[in-house]
Parts: structure tokens; sequence; C-alpha cells
């Protein structure tokens, strides 16, 4: 566990195999079939009793809680799967956004949007650097199948200016994130990230679940709290 935990404050990401067993992995694609996710779904926390009992499973609590301690619960889930006929690229970005219960005028709070009718904002930097995001992988990920690439290191310099992202892409190597099915990524939300289109697009099915441990200021609230 140590490991992992000191290559995700160093590096920013950390690859855990075996986090759910098969029957497991088969469990929650049967839950996800039932509810005819196609290649993406918002909001899982809250549409899908599955989904919640995934963030409380007993191995990914205890993974959680090792970086962000016994109070630690879910505050987002997202779905996504690459097939052929959803074969898509993602730009290098960080993650900059929360879902929030309802839009108040906090300072520090800005850039507000509404995604599949939930308001989301960018929080302070402050708060990001406090979160874990956790990639469930439902599908074996190789070379092949448009993995999730990092950069390294790349969490500690806090927000990185839209203009500024192509040259740290240019000066460090990225590292493409392999995953066997049941296994996961762990990775900070300021990690640069990106994905390219699969080269033999079956399926990639990523549960993605974020995670805090502290409360919003002056009367926001987490949209969701599992």
């Amino acid at each position: 566990m140590h490991t992992y935990i000191n290559k995700l404050e160093h590096d920013g990401f950390a690859v855990v195999p075996g986090l759910l067993d098969e029957r497991s992995v088969n469990r929650l694609i049967a839950w996800m079939a039932r509810a005819d996710t196609g290649y993406g779904k918002r909001n899982v926390l809250t549409d899908f009793k599955g989904v919640r009992a995934v963030a409380r499973n007993r191995q990914i609590r205890s993974l959680v809680e090792s970086v962000l301690g016994c109070d630690a619960f879910a505050v987002r889930g997202l779905f996504f799967d690459k097939t052929p006929a959803a074969n898509w690229t993602v730009d290098w970005h960080q993650d900059r956004t929360i879902a929030v219960r309802e839009r108040l005028n906090v300072p520090g709070f800005t850039l507000w949007t509404m995604k599949a009718g939930v308001p989301h904002v960018q929080p302070p930097v402050t708060i990001l650097e406090q979160m874990l995001t956790l990639r469930l992988h439902i599908d074996d990920s190789d070379e092949s199948s448009g993995p999730l690439r990092v950069i390294p290191g790349s969490h500690r310099a806090g927000f990185i200016r839209e203009d500024k992202i192509d040259d740290w892409v240019r000066q460090h190597a990225p590292t493409a994130c392999l995953v066997p099915r049941g296994g996961a990524v762990l990775m900070r939300p300021l990690l640069l990230h990106a994905s390219s289109k699969a080269t033999h697009p079956t399926h990639r099915r990523v549960l993605h679940l974020e995670f805090a441990a502290l409360s919003l200021p002056n009367g926001l609230e987490w949209a969701f709290k599992v």
C-alpha cells in the first residue's frame, strides 16, 4: 500500500492491479448493461445503486482511506466506454471542476457550468489538491485501446494555463497507464492527462470515481456524498 501512496504523491498517479475480483467486475458489468449507459454517463453515483456499492467496496475504501483518511467519501461518478462506434480523443487537460448541489456566489469558486443538470464549478486549487480520483477498469487496457496517458509530476504545478499545456507535453515524456481488468488508476485531479483513439477498439469501460474528505465553505455542498 505504501508503494502506491508514495508513487501517487511523487508522480500524481499509481496503477493498482487486482483491486476487484472477477465476480465483482462481472456484477458491475451486469449493472451497467441493465442501466443502458451506452458509451458514457454522468451522475452514476445517484442513478445506480450498484455504483454506490462499488464506491463503498472494502478494497476500494481501504485504498482511498490510505490517502485521504477515514472521513473520505465519493463526490462524483462517471462511466465511459470506448467502442468502435464511440472512439474518441481527449486532449491534454487537468480535471478542474467539482459537482455541487447549487450555485452560490463564494469567493474563489469560478467558471460555473451545468452538466447533466448538475452545477459544476472550479474551486480554489487547494481543494483539488486534497482530492483523489480512482478510475476502475472493467476491461484490460493496453496500447491498442487508447489508454490514459499522463505527465508524471504535473499535479504539483497547480493550475496550468491552457497556453502552457503544450509546453509541458513537449518537455516531459508522457506515460501510458496500462491497467488489467479489475485494476485501477489512482490519480490526483490536477495531473495532466489525455487519451488517443483506440487503434483496435472493442470495449474500454471505465468507472471514474472522485473522492474528498473535506467540507466546502460558505454554504456550498457537494452534489453527491457517498
